[in-house]
């Protein structure tokens, strides 16, 4: 069954092209009717860093060195998540049009979809380099573990694409799945270390960060973009097997609920 979905996939022509296409005109046409355009993709997560900075580290005095550059590089990494899960809930229903009188494949509209907010995250790993490296007093500066980075975020990429797919096809027999990954989402927030230090989001939640992978994601993160480490690498191949267990589930439910979405939605 898995097979049979990302054969079709492959089998066509110019997917890369098509798909990095999709992925431009889903991001622009996302602020096209704010006033301030684009720079809404810009301004909204330093909106929410100035938020919490004064709720974390000088209301509640957290104490973490580069508390602001510890708090950005984690809440974009959150947010692309967040934005790449919620928003493709009812992804079949809203692009129905794009595979009923297209031959475009299921999987290509989430796939284009999370690319259109990869862009997004660029621009916002462009600032946090900027301002880590040239304005962060504690910066540790450039390091060669940067680019960790790389297998880090294709990893986080993963497993939205996972479980992309997992609510999106749940949502095709209970739509009161939108309202339940809300919640969870909040849930998902306060449980990731993203506020807190790692010792005492440990301490209070021992092990937890294998449990969460998206906590693991985070701590990785931090480790190749904020200390020079190389990534925890138990840590990352247990994030990599929750990501593709996610997707094989995502795939699954693709092909047993997906082939009658246009029915049922």
């Amino acid at each position: 069954m898995i097979s049979k979905t990302l054969s079709s996939w492959y089998s066509g022509s110019n997917k890369l092209e098509r798909l990095w296409l999709l992925a431009k005109i889903e991001f622009k046409l996302r602020y096209y009717e704010n006033k301030l355009g684009l720079f809404w993709a810009l301004l909204k997560p330093i909106l929410d860093i100035c938020i919490y900075y004064v709720v974390f580290n000088i209301i509640m005095q957290q104490g973490i060195p580069a508390f602001a550059s510890y708090l950005f590089i984690g809440l974009i990494l959150f947010n692309f998540f967040i934005e790449s899960t919620s928003g493709t809930i009812a992804i079949l229903n809203a692009k129905k049009y794009l595979y009923e009188y297209s031959n475009m494949n299921k999987l290509e509209i989430y796939i284009s979809t999370l690319m259109s907010n990869v862009i997004g995250f660029t621009f916002n790993f462009i600032m946090f380099m900027v301002f880590y490296n040239f304005l962060e007093p504690q910066s540790i500066g450039l390091s060669i573990q940067n680019f960790w980075i790389v297998p880090i975020f294709a990893n986080l990429f993963i497993m939205a694409l996972g479980v992309s797919l997992i609510l999106s096809n749940i949502y095709i027999i209970a739509k009161d799945i939108t309202q339940i990954w809300q919640v969870f989402s909040t849930v998902l927030m306060f449980i990731s270390p993203l506020f807190y230090k790692l010792s005492s989001f440990k301490a209070a939640l021992p092990s937890f960060d294998y449990a969460n992978p998206l906590a693991g994601i985070i701590i990785n993160a931090r480790r190749v973009m904020m200390q020079g480490l190389q990534p925890d690498y138990e840590l990352m191949i247990f994030d990599y097997g929750y990501a593709f267990l996610f997707l094989f589930v995502g795939l699954i439910l693709l092909n047993k609920l997906g082939s009658k979405a246009a029915e049922k939605l």
